[in-house]
């Protein structure tokens, strides 16, 4: 197995969360990491970023370090497309050749909606975060809307937790510098009930609580477009002076240059072992892939990692000539941040969990931050 070449494609929570598996279980591969970058951003700290919680220096890992003892090849480059099924990566700085390669790219926002260049999508980086950040430092008062939408061909590929993150840290933020009063704070959603794949508890708390913090909620109307200073929809318009929406995801652009199978919402079609339809040795983590699962399964950093891990597992026995056998839990895990407190999510397919909001799970999110940036510094 010593000459056997393996790509990764990306350098988010599924790529990161492979090389580790990777080189537990076999030290003499050559993993190749393809990605625009040597640097992990740490997504779910964003939302402290308006609060100065966070800098933004504080979430952006170099991972020079962590290649150089897992024996990594890194490429800086932006990948295009694929040949030969998929044993040729094309990238904008030539070809790369593999064995067996792991497709860890993450998903693509859907930005098709009139106006949506008036929004900010906070998910997108350092660069919205910080966005946000400035403008509600330099706002006096106002109206801020916030929501979340989906792509209605694949229910998964939406990402709603940190929505009601900005949403309860913001409202902390305001109450914090004494001017909540000078804000109207509005919730929208295409859905009656936002967060349902979070489970029906998870609902009522998150209804509950902005109901208790003065956040006027407009739900159930299917979204057509944004104005500089307006939200509007099916069932009418309001007027923001602010606006964050999150859309539903699809799958990157270069898969088009692909014979890589999609499912109809865009994303790579995957079986239970994580391997993509119909292509030998090619495999699936994380936001890029349309996984068989309940229809609950989530777009978030752990389900990208309980993927990784079983994708690792099999890349290796197919290079071996075995068979796959390791499947990935599926598991929703979230601790639902207002920037003091948190309220703790969980749910699997026997049960579902939801926790009030407490200060012990705020800290426990920042425990969680350290302890995984640490294993990559």
């Amino acid at each position: 197995m010593s000459n056997q070449k393996i790509t990764i494609i990306g350098s988010g929570f599924a790529a990161l969360t492979a090389v580790r598996q990777l080189r537990k279980r076999n030290t003499a591969v050559e993993i190749t990491v393809i990605s625009p970058r040597a640097a992990f951003l740490y997504l779910p700290s964003l939302i402290w970023i308006p609060s100065r919680i966070r800098s933004p220096e504080q979430l952006q890992v170099p991972l020079d370090n962590f290649f150089r003892r897992m024996h990594v090849n890194f490429i800086q480059a932006e990948v295009t497309g694929l040949k030969d099924a998929g044993r040729t990566v094309i990238t904008d700085q030539g070809e790369v050749s593999n064995d067996a390669l792991l497709i860890a790219s993450g998903g693509r926002f859907i930005k098709k909606l009139p106006g949506i260049e008036h929004v900010i999508t906070p998910c997108e980086g350092i660069p919205a975060a910080v966005a946000i950040r400035d403008r509600l430092e330099q706002m006096d008062g106002g109206t801020i809307a916030i929501g979340f939408g989906g792509n209605p061909k694949e229910p998964s590929a939406m990402r709603g937790g940190p929505m009601f993150e900005f949403l309860f840290g913001i409202d902390t933020l305001l109450r914090q510098q004494g001017r909540r009063d000078k804000f109207k704070l509005v919730f929208f959603n295409p859905a009656p009930e936002p967060g349902k794949r979070l489970g029906p508890n998870a609902v009522k708390g998150l209804l509950s609580t902005m109901a208790k913090r003065g956040i006027e909620t407009y739900l159930g109307h299917k979204m057509k477009g944004f104005d500089a200073d307006k939200v509007i929809t099916e069932g009418g318009e309001f007027a923001a002076d602010l606006i964050l929406f999150m859309p539903g995801m699809t799958g990157n652009a270069w898969f088009d240059n692909s014979d890589l199978p999609r499912s109809e919402g865009g994303l790579l079609k995957a079986d239970k072992y994580c391997r993509v339809e119909g292509m030998e040795r090619v495999f699936v983590a994380g936001d890029s892939g349309s996984f068989p699962g309940p229809e609950w399964m989530p777009k978030q950093a752990h389900m990208a990692d309980l993927q990784a891990t079983a994708a690792a597992a099999n890349l290796l026995a197919a290079l071996a000539g075995k068979a796959p056998s390791e499947t990935f839990k599926v598991e929703l895990m979230c601790i639902v941040d207002s920037t003091n407190r948190g309220m703790l999510v969980a749910r699997t397919s026997t049960r579902s969990i939801v926790l009030p909001s407490c200060r012990l799970w705020h800290w426990a999110k920042r425990f969680f931050e350290w302890w995984y940036l640490r294993q990559l510094r």
